[in-house]
């Protein structure tokens, strides 16, 4: 039996950038594009119909953007299909808006191709992935911001469970998590499907948002993870 194809459907106004994508995905070995999309409705429309693994969604498009797109996406497939945010702009507002639609990733379109297929590979595998300069950006973000009140959101949490989420928000994938907790893997995935029904979460970037927003983990913490090409 062989591995596993994941399938992806990209999304761009721009009929070369998206051609590129598409030649670049389908010589990828493991990887299959199922569809391209030029806007944000007919990228709505052919995930309905296909149903990929992953999504490339172009942030500015005519119509619907990506980031509505990107909400009624991960709202259709109930977190079943991966969003990956592509953009030439590194703006706050972008970044901010993607994430907390449930994006899993958020590239530049000065990515290197290598960076793209990691990108996929990772999002497919149920984490996350973000663009060194975005990682930062978000952070300082996160700096200038009120932190809110988290007893009430986060009391529902075991102790346990709390620790997971306090290892994603550092930019931990499961192996990691699991090595630094001394659980197996399917544990922490256990632990993490629990934390993200507890708080009606869908995605791990919207946990990382979380803890943030709420204070468990602050920028610039010595506990953080630095802002880099961080897998969470």
């Amino acid at each position: 039996m062989g591995t596993a194809e994941t399938t992806v459907l990209v999304a761009d106004d721009q009929a070369m950038i998206r051609a590129g994508l598409v030649a670049l995905l389908s010589n990828e070995p493991g990887l299959r594009v199922l569809a391209e999309a030029s806007d944000g409705d007919s990228a709505v429309a052919a995930v309905r119909r296909r149903r990929p693994d992953v999504v490339l969604l172009d942030v500015r498009m005519p119509g619907k953007d990506g980031i509505a797109a990107a909400q009624e996406i991960l709202a259709e497939t109930d977190g079943a299909t991966s969003v990956i945010m592509l953009t030439v702009h590194d703006l706050d507002e972008y970044v901010y808006g993607a994430l907390r639609a449930g994006a899993s990733g958020f590239l530049l379109k000065d990515a290197s191709p290598e960076e793209l297929v990691k990108a996929v590979h990772t999002v497919a595998a149920g984490e996350a992935l973000l663009a060194p300069r975005v990682t930062k950006r978000l952070l300082q973000r996160f700096a200038a911001l009120g932190v809110r009140d988290a007893r009430s959101e986060l009391s529902v949490l075991t102790e346990r469970e709390v620790d997971v989420l306090l290892e994603v928000a550092r930019g931990g994938s499961n192996a990691e998590i699991a090595r630094n907790l001394g659980l197996a893997e399917l544990t922490v995935k256990s632990h993490l499907y629990h934390v993200m029904q507890k708080l009606q979460i869908s995605s791990r970037t919207q946990l990382v948002i979380l803890a943030y927003e709420t204070g468990l983990v602050c920028p610039g913490q010595d506990n953080a993870r630095p802002p880099s090409q961080v897998s969470v």
